[in-house]
């Protein structure tokens, strides 16, 4: 059965979801672009009429309002926007009270989302080790407006979850098209220790979205991406 998918967020992620969404069994109802969804104005019942899921790829300013908007009209919703996380706890006591359904995540790449349990696994055990510091690293395209982005500070938590409680020093890069590199590592004064996932184009972060969005039709309630990866199609 196809389904009816609303696209928020018509830039280039917004465009390559709607070429590969019939590959998910979506039909794309409705797309947003930025210039004429100021401040969520063009969510409505009428523009969203024959949806059953959007997905929201913008920037952090416009995130919330359109979420909430979409929660409004009984939109289930997979945001794929960085950046807002602070005001992700508000959120999600207004979702559960109107019994709304919303995928987040800092990367909705299923490989970096792997590489994320692969970090873990490297803190836990490099934390026994005094003589290694850390840090983390990492470049994207000049348009993005977080810095660092949302997966390296999520990083950076999962390694202070796994028991690294020494400084991880962040670094972050902003230039031409590159779609995202991030890397970790551990030095002593004897060796150094590199741990990177590179994309290659932005094609694994939609699928990743279409999946989600897949997933969290008829579901109530906030998850992250990462929570619900082994339960994806």
């Amino acid at each position: 059965m196809t389904r009816g998918l609303a696209i928020v967020g018509y830039g280039k992620m917004g465009q390559m979801i709607a070429r590969l969404a019939p590959e998910y069994g979506f039909a794309v109802r409705a797309t947003f672009s930025g210039i004429d969804n100021s401040s969520a104005r063009a969510l409505t019942a009428e523009s969203l009429q024959g949806v059953d899921v959007a997905v929201e790829f913008t920037h952090p300013e416009a995130a919330v309002a359109n979420l909430q908007r979409l929660a409004a009209f009984g939109v289930a919703t997979v945001c794929g926007t960085t950046g807002w996380f602070a005001e992700l706890d508000a959120l999600k006591r207004r979702l559960n009270t109107n019994g709304g359904g919303l995928v987040w995540g800092s990367n909705f790449s299923v490989g970096v989302n792997l590489f994320r349990e692969v970090v873990a696994e490297a803190a836990r055990r490099f934390a026994r080790e005094e003589s290694y510091g850390a840090w983390g690293w990492e470049i994207h395209h000049a348009a993005k407006k977080d810095s660092p982005s949302g997966t390296l500070l999520a990083l950076a938590e999962t390694m202070k979850g796994s028991g690294f409680a020494r400084e991880i020093s962040l670094s972050a890069n902003r230039a031409g098209s590159a779609p995202g590199t991030h890397e970790i590592g551990f030095d002593s004064a004897e060796d150094t220790i590199t741990i990177r996932h590179t994309a290659r184009s932005r094609e694994g972060f939609a699928r990743g979205a279409l999946r989600a969005a897949n997933w969290v039709i008829g579901k109530k309630g906030v998850y992250e991406f990462r929570e619900i990866l082994s339960e994806l199609a």
